[in-house]
């Protein structure tokens, strides 16, 4: 049975409970479920802060604690019990929130993602080795400056915004916490995924017309690396 151990000087952080046990899967489902609804009650409340309408349709409604307890029964499966389950977690419901809320109103709140990214980055120095603590901010810096230029460029070049700044702080967000490879293959799942439904928007308006919100795509790909991750 282990917590935390020091590994030559990185903090590790184990299972309590082994993985692959379907009882931890189970519980950690209902948790999720619960932190989901917590998810989507407090974006109403920022909604109302932001002076926007929250939705009332039924994905809007049910749909970050039916996906927050699907994701966390995955990953309770898949890691047991234990402190990088519950870290991975917290992070699980910021991706949650990010994802519907930019669905629902084309927004990532400054409110959610500075404090994740502070969150992030804490948790990127804490898991990597003392040189190799700025990682982490290295990545997250250069994700940030990419999208900052790929934002620029196309409302050049399309005299329209391509990308929000709500995108770039993501990408940066994406960044301080998956570090260099895996934020890479994040952002090529989340733009490969994106750009699929981009096209199916466009066979099915029959037009090019008309943006989607990035941010829930960024998101999904953070999901599933943070899934692969050990």
């Amino acid at each position: 049975m282990n917590v935390l151990s020091d590994v030559g000087g990185t903090l590790e952080i184990q299972g309590v409970i082994q993985a692959g046990d379907p009882l931890v899967a189970f519980i950690w489902a209902v948790v999720g479920f619960a932190g989901g609804w917590l998810v989507r009650w407090g974006s109403v409340k920022l909604a109302t802060l932001e002076e926007l309408e929250p939705g009332h349709k039924r994905w809007q409604v049910w749909g970050p604690a039916i996906v927050s307890a699907l994701v966390f029964a995955a990953f309770g499966y898949e890691l047991g019990l234990g402190w990088l389950l519950i870290v991975r977690s917290v992070f699980v419901l910021v991706l949650v929130q990010v994802m519907f809320f930019d669905f629902e109103h084309r927004l990532i709140l400054d409110r959610v993602i500075f404090p994740s990214m502070g969150l992030a980055l804490a948790y990127s120095v804490l898991t990597h080795p003392p040189n190799q603590w700025w990682y982490g901010l290295a990545t997250g810096i250069a994700a940030g400056l990419l999208f900052a230029l790929l934002a620029l460029a196309g409302a050049l070049i399309f005299k329209a915004e391509a990308l929000g700044f709500g995108d770039v702080k993501f990408a940066a967000f994406m960044g301080f916490l998956l570090g260099p490879l895996p934020t890479i293959q994040a952002l090529f799942y989340g733009v490969f995924v994106a750009g699929v439904v981009s096209i199916a928007i466009i066979i099915w308006r029959r037009s090019m017309k008309g943006t989607i919100a990035y941010g829930p795509y960024l998101a999904a790909g953070t999901l599933i690396v943070l899934f692969q991750m050990r």
